[in-house]
């Protein structure tokens, strides 16, 4: 059988499906320490909570109602409105209904917004996505149709107490060319947890205005929810910048609801992509983040559960990582939102791609961290050095993954020494 060119591209192994592959095998897998995937913590007071309100839900007939219908290419225009609406009061954002789209999960917004804005134009040209702070995603690297779509920036290290070190925007080596279609940063960041500051996002916004380019932001993890942010970070969006939001990590991974906030001549393009590739997104994450909306929930448990859980969590798996893993050997990003936890293993006499096969071998799942530097031209050895783990597991489960990882990383400096 010969594929095309796209289906090609679109089939070959990548870091994003042996990650997914990964999570799934790892979930599902008696023994396996999952540290390696996305998927959200499951808490206890988020889970019962989603329990009762479908339970609601079914008992007054919505769920069966968004089972059993269509929504429109834009997405439930009920939770639309009612966003629209949370936005403008909470945050003072000038939007309504033609300022968002909904999308089967935010990867699928990416792969839309990407090949929007950049590759070939229908005069030849061809530009680009540029990362202005690396690492980035891992799932944005194989979701270009043409390649080469990507450039990246690589930043600034600000060495920390405590162990714990910083990635900034290195502003003096950022070359926004003329072939740039498009600038893209998460906040926070995954896999790093990183997040900008809000000078560093006022001046990116700055920049893209001045190029005529769009912003675009991934806030899966940010405000104003579902909140994972442990510093201080302010809402921005204006007419320039796409806000990529999520109901991922509120608990709800499962619904595949991406939200985008754009101004309106994009959302009308994404509204119509929905309708060639999918007719529409799927509604059942929607009608529940509407109901969540109405009761005024969102917001608050936001704040109140979500935040929490995780700041405390990260808190407690960085002491157990320093009783196995000394600064010497191991230095921490420090962890400012998202759910990752991001390592630096300095001087590391392999790599980590090796590492990650010695550590799947006795049962625990992380990523390395090549994968995590979409559009970086040069082969910087940093990005060999670092891994990404998820802090979600239950500390047992994530002791003993930490143990096995520091009898490896002790394993690979004694093989040298």
């Amino acid at each position: 059988m010969i594929f095309s060119q796209f289906g090609n591209k679109f089939t070959q192994d990548a870091g994003i499906t042996r990650l997914m592959n990964d999570l799934n095998q790892g979930l599902r897998t008696p023994g396996a320490i999952m540290l390696g995937g996305g998927n959200p913590a499951h808490i206890p007071e988020m889970d019962d909570y989603f329990q009762q309100l479908l339970t609601e839900m079914v008992a007054s007939g919505q769920l069966t109602e968004t089972l059993c219908n269509y929504d429109g290419p834009q997405g439930k225009d009920t939770l639309i409105r009612a966003l629209a609406e949370m936005l403008r009061e909470k945050l003072g954002w000038e939007i309504g209904t033609q300022n968002i789209a909904l999308t089967n999960g935010s990867q699928s917004a990416f792969f839309y917004l990407f090949n929007l804005l950049a590759g070939r134009s229908e005069d030849g040209s061809t530009r680009k996505v540029l990362f202005p702070l690396t690492p980035e995603y891992i799932g944005y690297s194989d979701s270009g149709l043409d390649e080469g779509l990507f450039v990246a920036n690589k930043p600034n290290i600000e060495l920390l107490p405590e162990g714990q070190f910083k990635y900034r925007v290195d502003f003096d080596h950022l070359n926004i060319t003329e072939d740039i279609g498009l600038i893209c940063v998460s906040r926070p960041t995954n896999p790093t947890g990183n997040v900008i500051t809000d000078e560093e996002l006022q001046r990116l916004d700055y920049l893209a205005q001045q190029h005529q380019i769009p912003l675009l932001i991934d806030n899966a993890y940010g405000v104003p929810f579902p909140g994972i942010i442990f510093s201080e970070a302010t809402p921005l969006w204006n007419p320039n910048i796409i806000l990529c939001m999520s109901l991922s990590k509120l608990g709800l991974p499962g619904s595949r609801c991406g939200i985008i906030i754009a101004n309106d001549k994009i959302i009308n393009a994404v509204s119509n992509m929905n309708g060639i590739i999918s007719l529409a997104p799927g509604g059942v994450g929607p009608a529940m983040a509407l109901e969540m909306i109405r009761r005024n929930d969102l917001l608050r448990l936001s704040q109140d559960v979500i935040r929490p859980f995780y700041q405390q969590r990260v808190q407690d798996v960085i002491h157990i990582i320093r009783r196995y893993l000394p600064a010497e050997l191991c230095l921490i990003h420090k962890p400012e939102g998202a759910i990752f936890l991001w390592l630096w293993f300095k001087n590391l006499p392999i790599t980590t791609e090796t590492l990650y096969h010695r550590l799947k071998k006795r049962g625990v799942l992380m990523v390395p961290g090549h994968y995590f530097f979409p559009g970086l031209e040069q082969n910087w050895p940093h990005a060999h050095e670092c891994m990404r783990m998820n802090y979600v597991p239950d500390p047992e489960s994530i002791e003993k993954g930490i143990a096995i990882l520091a009898e490896e990383i002790e394993l690979a400096h004694q093989k040298v020494a």
